[in-house]
């Protein structure tokens, strides 16, 4: 099945993707997580000011 999904995302007319890793702060800990979210290569910038 993973192999459909990879070869359905590099298609010519697909939408590129691109993996967003942002390190978030805890209010409890102080400690950090990272969030990882799939976007639209040209939603990136958007998604990296939230």
């Amino acid at each position: 099945m993973a192999k459909k999904v990879v070869a359905t995302l590099k298609k010519e007319g697909g939408v590129s993707y691109a993996k967003v890793i942002r390190a978030v702060k805890s209010d409890k800990t102080g400690a950090y997580t990272f969030k990882e979210e799939m976007v639209p290569a040209t939603l990136v910038q958007d998604t990296l000011k939230k």
